[in-house]
C-alpha cells in the first residue's frame, strides 16, 4: 500500500462509473485496461476499487458473466483490496430482472452499491447481504434518505454513499452537512462523501475537513483540481491524496 495508508480516512477509486468509454483513453471497456490503472491508483494509496461493470459493448451490466469478468480482473491486478460494483438501476430498469441478475452473480464483489432513491432498493440490498456481499448505501437526497431510514436492512449497511450532483462549489457544504447531519442521527455507520463533476473536488476536500470516507476517480469529474484533464485514475489518486493531512 502507498502513503494514503498512513492517511486518516478510506480514499476509494471509482475507476470508470457509467461513462462512455469515448469520453478518456483509460475508460475503456477492457476490464484488464481498467485494472491495470486501478492498479497504480492502489499502488499509491487508494484502499478500496469502485467499478462499473461492462458487457463486450461498454455498457454498464449487472450479467453474471460482465461482472465475473470485471471483479476478477480488478483481483488479479490488485489482490486483496475491496471491490466494489454498482446495481444501478440504469443497469437494469426492471427490478425483477435486476433481482435475477445478482442471483446469478458466480463471482461476488465485496460490497456493492445500491441507490436508494431507485425502485427495489430494499430488496436488491437484502439479496446482496443474504449473498455475503457488503451494502453501500446511494443517498442523493431526502426522498431516498426517508426510505432508506425506513428500511429494514438499514443497520446492515456497510456505510452510506452521500452523493452529491452536479452543482457549484457554494452549494456543497450546505446541501452536504443537511444530509450528514440526518445519517448522525442513525446508529453509527461510516460515510463516505463524494461529489460529481463541478461538485467534485468541493465535496472531497469536505469529506477531508470533516474526517469522513472519500472517493476520487474517473467516474466522479475527469478533471484535476486546478481543471485540467486527468491522465488516469492515479493521477487523480496522487492529487487527492496531495489534499489530505499527513496521518
Amino acid at each position: 500500500m502507498g502513503s494514503g495508508a498512513d492517511r486518516d480516512g478510506m480514499l476509494q477509486v471509482c475507476v470508470n462509473g457509467a461513462r462512455d468509454a469515448a469520453q478518456h483513453p483509460w475508460l475503456s471497456a477492457d476490464a484488464t485496461v481498467v485494472a491495470d490503472d486501478a492498479a497504480r491508483a492502489v499502488g499509491l494509496g487508494a484502499h478500496e476499487i469502485h467499478v462499473h461493470a461492462k458487457d463486450p459493448a461498454g455498457r454498464d451490466s449487472l450479467a453474471g458473466d460482465d461482472v465475473a469478468r470485471w471483479v476478477r480482473a480488478m483481483r488479479a491486478a490488485c489482490p486483496g483490496v475491496p471491490i466494489g460494483v454498482t446495481t444501478g438501476a440504469w443497469a437494469e430498469p426492471d427490478v425483477e430482472r435486476r433481482l435475477a441478475a445478482i442471483a446469478g452473480w458466480t463471482e461476488l464483489p465485496d460490497y456493492a452499491s445500491v441507490n436508494w432513491h431507485e425502485t427495489g432498493a430494499d430488496e436488491v440490498a437484502a439479496l446482496l447481504l443474504r449473498r455475503g456481499v457488503g451494502v453501500e448505501a446511494g443517498i442523493w437526497g431526502g426522498a431516498g434518505l426517508e426510505v432508506w431510514r425506513r428500511s429494514p436492512v438499514r443497520g446492515a449497511c456497510l456505510r452510506v454513499l452521500i452523493e452529491l450532483p452536479e452543482e457549484s462549489a457554494e452549494m456543497v457544504r450546505e446541501h452536504a452537512e443537511g444530509l450528514i447531519a440526518h445519517v448522525a442521527e442513525e446508529p453509527s455507520i461510516p460515510i463516505l462523501l463524494h461529489g460529481e463533476e463541478r461538485s467534485t473536488w468541493p465535496a472531497f476536500d469536505l469529506a477531508v475537513e470533516l474526517g469522513l470516507d472519500a472517493r476520487i476517480g474517473l467516474e466522479d469529474t475527469l478533471t484535476l483540481p486546478d481543471g485540467r484533464t486527468a491522465s488516469d485514475n492515479a493521477a487523480m489518486v496522487r492529487a487527492a491524496l496531495g489534499r489530505m493531512p499527513e496521518g
